[in-house]
């Protein structure tokens, strides 16, 4: 039987260190990784100016049917090929990712638990908790350094739409949470008890 994760928490709250963390603790080739970014949908229909006003941290800027999808033939046993999204530019790529079905699936994203028929999917819920500070420093240094955006950029999407965006879906999607995992990457004690709880179920 598949086992599903999710792993959800703000930008920048070290979701994705949790989850890559979890990768390497159980081993990559036990997980069909799935990560709720590639979903954004394709923007190369508008000029790039409009593309820069778009809300992404709403749940509307998600293909998030595609990923339901997806997961229900992963957990069937098939494999599937996952979008390649281009955050510089807004758009897909051609190229697409194939994920090969496995005992583990591990999904992550802001808003998969903001989304009620993607929440049914998930067996695990974990959601990482990060005060606003850090989370917004780590969405500067990740913005700038690999998505080609500009400081003055970046914040001006932090106060347009990210943090309201976290205050309306994010925040309150912690409800939801089976476990809470505070500081993020940094917790291995946490990060242990549910790579060791994945593990017990592959032993199962």
């Amino acid at each position: 039987m598949t086992l599903t994760l999710g792993v959800a928490g703000g930008s920048g709250s070290g979701k994705t260190t949790v989850a890559h963390r979890v990768l390497e603790a159980v081993g990559a080739k036990q997980i069909a990784y799935i990560p709720h970014d590639a979903y954004y949908k394709d923007l190369s229909h508008l000029p790039m100016e409009e593309r820069r006003k778009v809300n992404f941290d709403h749940p509307d800027a998600l293909e998030t049917d595609l990923l339901i999808e997806h997961l229900r033939r992963l957990r069937a046993g098939e494999a599937v090929e996952i979008p390649t999204y281009d955050f510089a530019r807004y758009i897909r790529l051609p190229g697409k990712q194939r994920v090969e079905p496995a005992p583990i699936i591990l999904v992550e994203g802001i808003l998969i638990f903001a989304e009620p028929a993607l929440r049914e999917l998930l067996d695990v819920r974990i959601y990482v908790d990060t005060d606003a500070d850090i989370r917004l420093l780590r969405r500067l240094r990740r913005d700038i350094l690999e998505r080609g955006r500009d400081l003055n950029s970046v914040l001006t999407q932090y106060e347009r739409t990210v943090r309201p965006m976290h205050l309306e879906f994010v925040e309150p999607s912690k409800r939801y949470a089976d476990v809470i995992i505070p500081e993020g990457g940094f917790n291995d004690v946490a990060i242990e008890m549910v790579a060791a709880h994945i593990r017990e179920r592959l032993r199962a």
